[in-house]
């Protein structure tokens, strides 16, 4: 059974504009999937998963692109760059639109490749897991996120109420489409064997992963710093590797679509903010089975229980706007002060300022710290503290508690 998702649409106008279109994101979350589904069995599918062609396409391009010719679907591309520049050659020939769709789980050498070759004929987007909506079967409701009273309004007639356990429940088993659609699957054993073959397949060749229980210490360090500042020297201590491994790694999960890095939001207005990024992980489920929760239950009650939530909902916003091929206005706020605002969302030079709580009567001191924006010398908009109140209320002017359930 297909599952609607909402970024559909979007990449039938993508392959309408360009000759190439590249989805990338993580393994396991669909790309293959909504790719074939669109083409409609009229379109040639291969997969450079496999061996014998992997190698064709590394050794042979020309003579492999012979073989295949479009419309084609080629599956994990990362595994030969080598044909980046031949398809460029094609397309250059052809001036035709969506000749060529690729996919790419993993964008650390990908995209220099992509950038070289096929810059202005290549329309990339990004791929998650299940959203929200897309889980609720509303796929189509789900428009990029904005704190305004309209697309709130809008969101609350297509949103269905979700309790405390419904949203737990959502985040420890995760937004990969296999765990996600099917409750009969073992939730341990689909990320036991995810993690396995990421270490295998992708990490490995990546950055030359010697000591494999060293690498699973630094994703687990990782994960349990989900919704933080990221330290790296604290996260090499407790992985107990150098510090430049460290960096290494993390920018090998971050382009292989485990992991996201929140930038800070900068203004000329002031230089007194941090500079480091918040880091999150980009499946709560993965998260939870990283740090070892067994259910649920526990998780909620544990002592990430906050974190894991705000995990949640910012992956939610995120997911947005890529599965509307949109990029991501998003950024936090944090001064020298220490004082912190969870999310700004900046369209238009406009800053919408949220907070993520875990509390269903949020009071007006979760807004406490928005007074600090008036430095930035920017627009402030509508926003408020997405949170696990069952209905929208407002707290001030503009300012609603917003239920994690609109998302």
């Amino acid at each position: 059974m297909y599952i609607e998702r909402t970024l559909g649409p979007f990449l039938g106008k993508a392959s309408a504009q360009f000759p190439v279109m590249l989805v990338g994101g993580p393994r396991q979350v669909g790309k293959t999937t909504i790719l074939q589904y669109l083409s409609q069995g009229n379109r040639t599918y291969v997969t450079l998963d496999d061996p014998t062609l992997a190698a064709l396409a590394r050794d042979e391009p020309a003579l492999f692109l012979q073989r295949f010719e479009p419309p084609v679907l080629i599956d994990e591309i990362q595994y030969a760059p080598e044909l980046l520049p031949h398809i460029k050659m094609r397309v250059d020939r052809a001036r035709k639109p969506g000749l060529y769709w690729l996919t790419g789980s993993q964008q650390f050498q990908l995209m220099k490749g992509v950038s070289e070759s096929l810059a202005g004929r290549v329309g990339i987007v990004n791929l998650l897991g299940l959203s929200l909506k897309e889980l609720q079967g509303k796929a189509a409701a789900a428009t990029p996120f904005l704190p305004t009273a309209a697309e709130l309004h809008k969101r609350l007639k297509a949103s269905a109420p979700l309790s405390l356990q419904d949203v737990y429940r959502i985040i420890w088993r995760g937004a990969f489409p296999a765990i996600a659609l099917d409750d009969a699957m073992d939730r341990d054993l689909f990320y036991s064997s995810y993690v396995q073959t990421y270490l295998q397949r992708d990490v490995r060749d990546l950055a030359n992963v010697g000591d494999e229980s060293a690498f699973l210490k630094f994703l687990r360090a990782t994960a349990a710093r989900t919704g933080q500042l990221l330290n790296m020297s604290d996260v090499a201590r407790d992985a107990g590797i150098a510090v430049t491994t460290a960096k290494r790694w993390l920018s090998i999960l971050e382009a292989s679509g485990i992991i996201y890095l929140l930038e800070p939001y900068h203004s000329n207005a002031t230089k007194r903010l941090v500079k480091a990024p918040k880091l999150y992980f980009l499946d709560t489920g993965l998260c939870a089975y990283l740090t070892e929760w067994s259910s649920a239950k526990t998780l909620e009650a544990g002592a990430m229980s906050g974190a894991i939530l705000e995990t949640f909902i910012f992956t939610e916003i995120l997911k947005s706007y890529w599965h509307n091929g949109k990029r991501a206005p998003l950024y936090y706020y944090r001064d020298k002060d220490k004082k912190e605002i969870d999310l700004l969302i900046v369209r238009d030079e406009t800053i919408y300022p949220l907070e993520f709580k875990k509390t269903a009567a949020p009071g007006k001191d979760s807004l406490r710290q928005f007074k600090t924006l008036g430095q930035l010398r920017k627009p402030i908009a509508e926003g408020g503290v997405i949170c696990l109140a069952e209905t929208l209320l407002p707290l001030a002017k503009d300012l609603n508690a917003i239920p994690v359930g609109l998302l």
